[in-house]
């Protein structure tokens, strides 16, 4: 293509170039005469290209000057040497100096000068046409030839030249390649990347000519390890690879990853097309056959294994002396035509699939993920992605799974090949007869959560939670398994009996699941084709099984159900979902709206919704007037309605209290204050967590002030006669009630705050008794709980941020993990939104306050875009990984003395107070503080700012260390302290 070009401009050009000499050569000797001097030409170069040529000539010749300018679209090609070196003395030397300086006199000779000037312009215009019409029919060429496809005939070479020029050679455009990638030493990016740079070091031989060139343009695209590998074997010598070969073979052997060729074996062994297309299936394998350096008997062998059993059959009969890439490109040919030959997904009028009622997988699907039995339980019992291998999340969220496209196409139950027996389960004179599963995919025994509710089975919450998940991946219920059922007897037929466990799960299509533990226990043969038992291993024969009962027994008093603890199910109204939701009575602490007098009636708007929330808000509408905690009002108040996303997508109702908050009188009833009340906890091994249901909806409205909640909706306008939230006394006065509900018993074994109730306690039999209580109160007090959000007899627990155990207190690891990967601010918003996460935990950091200044020092600037100075810089990464070592800190325990650490610095004084605990004894830290000096204090001197810090450090602990059993020591690190001894 670019030859092409050249040929069709250089053919225009010259053109050109001889109409133009051929045009303006008949001027020369007009232009040599006397009166038209040299240095009177003149050449207008502001204009751009292609620009005019002037000749600038004596005033008496007005007509030569309209005839003298060529028209600005010619390229004026003529030698310029002519009109610009001529010597005016070569041509007319007979002339007398004043004939050379004087214009012409003769009429005649300037009219026919004018006429010989005025037909070469009459040529000129002629010759512009011509030249018109050439330059559209080359635009013309050029567009044709720029349209023609790759795959065109070659065009014919033309026909060369006159002989004065020389021919115009095509010229072979070498392909273009990519330049290759930097390689920072990853063994799995090798490969590529020398067969990258052998490709670009091929294409260009001229460039990279020798061995030494190819080594130094690979070592130019290192980075990281491999750069520092390459400048160690720089520093041995060049000789140290004397050709390129050698070079490669060496840097193969350093970074290129093991010989794949066993593990790609493997990989072949357990490939299998799936749901896949052949093609996709068949990519797969080339790849893997190209690693494993088989031969093509074994891989067409294992080829044909791992396709559709229906692919495998219309291949049976067609792969007679085909090779591995004929037999590949024949299953690829022959599953397009069976692809097309399946129906579509729609359905004739008779069969309507129905959605599937239960959006939870069954454990028994299977998926394509391969694991060895003994990978999947290590991955289980570790909770390690199933799919990755990795901690941090489950399958369901593994950021390296392709997304799995959606389908509204439901699997009937019968088409699921399934094997279920009849069993039986017995359990303190109950009994049930079901079906269970035989599932030799699933890693544990399972049952499903309803059939438990259903038959009153005792359950236990699991000291740990278990993640679990389908074998393709997907989460079965929340993705973890929180409670287990008792012992319970199970008996299979023919005669086989035990004490088993099952974990509990949502699995309504199979309500018991018999996994892998279990067959690999018992070892049992079975009839995959009648569902039946026919054999028990040598093992069971001996301890198993055992004649069948003569009498079933009889059916005694329903043992306890749900999954709550057997010594709570006394008491499992306050668990109930329905009675949550019935109207509360007035009590006492209702919450009241008093109003400053004289204020105006607040008014909101209706914000428009969106299709979607209009039918959320509906919804909503509905069930709150069907509880009525809403009831239409005439009030004149009002305030807007409108929804915010939740994080697992839903809608969440609010309203828009702001105008009515600032004509509230403010309640100011404090909140509980966290940190004193873990202190409380030094002596607790048992623990457990209560969140209230529908918390704010718990307490009613002051009769007489319902008008005031007054909201109004695209549908109508009501108004709350339960406590909405929003309003700004709402948490006063809830925490206020829940505090008189459990009165006697705060700080002694129950903290409140808000909705969240710990309890906890030193001995197991008292934590029952404590929760029981407790239990009780909130049954009394008509305040129910959330059964799927509590936690009992823990002896670890997370509560409001904190994980608390019998050590201490230690950051919850979310919360830690957060700000490890927590970006470096770039406005000031988000810094004020990283001290204030931090500041949460800063009883956990030493120095908190020193190590922050910096920060704290760049949101007194007020800058909205940050200018991060060294200093900063190094203190947001500090504290980031003082995260990390923040220690447990220990319950204070007043038996013991204290120990109270003092520091100062130019910027903050901090303390630490610490115990020695244990046996040896050692010190341990029980809380730290810290305090950034303000401008007067940074001028106190040394000494003073030491006093300082005691003075601080006594106010902030004075709660443990006045009055405290034994005398505690105050540390410093200070000479200059030692005056106080002796001063007078």
């Amino acid at each position: 293509m670019p030859s092409i070009l050249s040929v069709i401009y250089r053919t225009a050009f010259s053109v050109v170039n001889r109409t133009v000499n051929l045009v303006c050569e008949p001027l020369l000797p007009a232009l040599r005469r006397p009166s038209l001097s040299p240095r009177t030409i003149a050449f207008d170069r502001s204009r751009p290209r292609p620009f005019a040529w002037t000749l600038t000539i004596p005033l008496d010749l007005p007509t030569l000057l309209q005839s003298a300018v060529v028209d600005p679209r010619l390229f004026v090609l003529f030698d310029l040497n002519k009109l610009l070196h001529m010597d005016p003395t070569s041509q007319d030397s007979s002339l007398t100096a004043s004939q050379k300086t004087s214009p012409p006199s003769d009429p005649a000779t300037v009219s026919q000068f004018a006429s010989e000037m005025s037909a070469q312009a009459t040529m000129l215009t002629q010759h512009q046409q011509q030249l018109e019409r050439l330059t559209a029919l080359t635009e013309q060429l050029v567009q044709a030839v720029q349209g023609l496809q790759v795959a065109s005939p070659p065009v014919a070479t033309p026909p060369p030249p006159p002989a004065q020029r020389p021919a115009v050679q095509p010229v072979t455009a070498s392909p273009r390649l990519a330049f290759p990638e930097k390689f920072d030493g990853t063994a799995d990016k090798c490969k590529g990347f020398l067969l990258q740079c052998t490709l670009f070091v091929n294409q260009q031989p001229n460039l990279y000519a020798t061995d030494e060139s190819k080594i130094a343009f690979v070592c130019s695209l290192l980075t990281g390890k491999a750069l520092e590998w390459a400048t160690a074997v720089w520093d041995l010598g060049q000789s140290t690879y004397p050709t390129f070969a050698t070079f490669l073979r060496s840097f193969k052997e350093v970074f290129q990853a093991a010989p794949e060729g066993s593990e790609a074996g493997e990989q072949i062994v357990a490939l299998r097309q799936g749901r896949r297309t052949a093609a996709e299936y068949a990519l797969d394998f080339r790849t893997l056959a190209a690693q494993s350096g088989w031969n093509d008997g074994p891989l067409k062998l294992h080829y044909r294994k791992g396709l559709n059993a229906d692919l495998q059959v219309e291949l049976a009969c067609r792969d007679e002396g085909l090779s591995l890439n004929q037999y590949i490109d024949l299953s690829i040919r022959i599953d397009k035509v069976m692809q097309s030959r399946k129906p579509s997904r729609t359905f004739p009028a008779t069969f309507q699939p129905q959605p599937s009622a239960s959006t939870n997988p069954e454990p028994m699907q299977l998926g394509t993920t391969r694991l060895t039995v003994e990978e999947r339980e290590r991955r289980l019992r570790n909770n390690l992605c199933l799919y990755c291998g990795q901690a941090g999340h489950i399958c369901a969220t593994c950021p390296t799974q392709p997304p799995r496209p959606p389908t509204s196409v439901s699997v009937s139950k019968s088409c699921l090949k399934r094997c279920e027996i009849p069993v039986m389960l017995y359990s303190d004179g109950l009994s049930v007869r079901t079906m269970a599963l035989i599932d030799s995919g699933a890693a544990g025994n399972f049952i499903d959560k309803d059939f438990v509710h259903a038959n009153r089975l005792p359950v236990l919450s699991c000291a740990h939670p278990v993640a679990v998940a389908a074998l393709d991946g997907r989460p079965l219920g929340t993705g973890r398994v929180n409670h287990v059922t008792k012992d319970l007897t199970l008996r299979v037929e023919p005669g086989h009996q035990e004490t088993i466990r099952f974990f509990v799960i949502s699995s309504p299509q199979s309500p018991l699941i018999l996994g892998y533990p279990w067959l690999n226990r018992h070892e049992p043969t079975i009839s995959w084709a009648g569902g039946v038992i026919t054999h028990w291993s040598p093992h069971c024969q001996e301890h198993c099984v055992h004649p069948a009962p003569q009498t079933p027994p009889k059916p005694a008093t329903p043992p306890p159900c749900s999954t709550i603890p057997v010594e709570y199910q006394d008491l499992l109204e306050v668990f109930s979902t329905v009675k949550a939701t019935e109207l509360p009575p007035h009590r006492p602490g209702d919450c009241a709206i008093d109003l400053t007098p004289g204020a105006a009636p607040p008014r909101g708007r209706v914000f428009p919704l969106s299709q979607p929330q209009s039918l959320a808000m509906e919804r909503y509408i509905k069930e709150e007037l069907a509880t009525c905690f809403i009831r239409p009002s005439t009030s004149p108040f009002s305030a807007g309605f409108f929804f915010v996303k939740k994080k697992d997508g839903g809608l969440r109702p609010c309203i828009d209290y702001r105008s009515l908050n600032e004509v509230t009188i403010k309640y100011r009833y404090p909140l509980s204050l966290v940190p004193p009340a873990l202190e409380q906890l030094r002596s607790a091994r048992y623990y457990t967590k209560l969140d209230l249901r529908s918390a704010y909806n718990l307490i009613r409205i002051r009769e007489g002030d319902e008008w005031k909640t007054a909201f109004s909706t695209t549908s109508g306008h009501y108004e709350y006669r339960v406590m909405p939230f929003g309003l700004v006394n709402s948490p006063s006065y809830f925490q206020a009630f829940v505090n008189d509900v459990f009165r006697d018993m705060l700080n002694r074994w129950v903290i409140v705050y808000m909705d969240d109730i710990l309890v906890y306690s030193n001995s197991y039999a008292e934590h029952v008794q404590h929760v029981r209580s407790v239990l009780q109160r909130l049954i009394q007090h008509k305040l129910y709980a959330k059964e799927e959000k509590c936690q009992f007899h823990q002896e670890s627990i997370a509560f409001l941020g904190y994980i608390i155990s019998p050590e201490g207190v230690a950051m919850d690891e979310a919360k830690v993990k957060a700000v490890q990967n927590w970006p470096q601010p770039r406005a000031l918003k988000e810094l004020q939104r990283f001290l204030g996460f931090s500041n949460f935990y800063r009883r956990f950091i030493r120095n908190f306050s020193t190590v922050a200044a910096p920060l704290t020092a760049m949101v007194k600037r007020g800058e909205t875009r940050l200018t991060w100075s060294p200093d900063a810089l190094s203190a947001f990464h500090e504290l980031r990984r003082r995260f990390t070592s923040a220690p447990v800190l220990r319950h204070p325990d007043p038996q013991l003395p204290f120990l109270v650490e003092v520091d100062a610095s130019s910027t903050g004084v901090g303390a630490v107070l610490s115990q020695k605990q244990g046996q040896p004894p050692k010190t341990f830290p029980c809380a730290f503080f810290s305090h950034k000096l303000s401008p007067a204090e940074k001028n106190y001197d040394v000494g003073n700012r030491e006093l300082l810090a005691i003075k601080l450090a006594l106010e902030e602990w004075r709660h443990w260390l006045e009055g405290a059993r034994r005398p505690f020591v105050i540390l410093t690190d200070h000479k200059n302290l030692e005056y106080l001894r002796s001063a007078k």
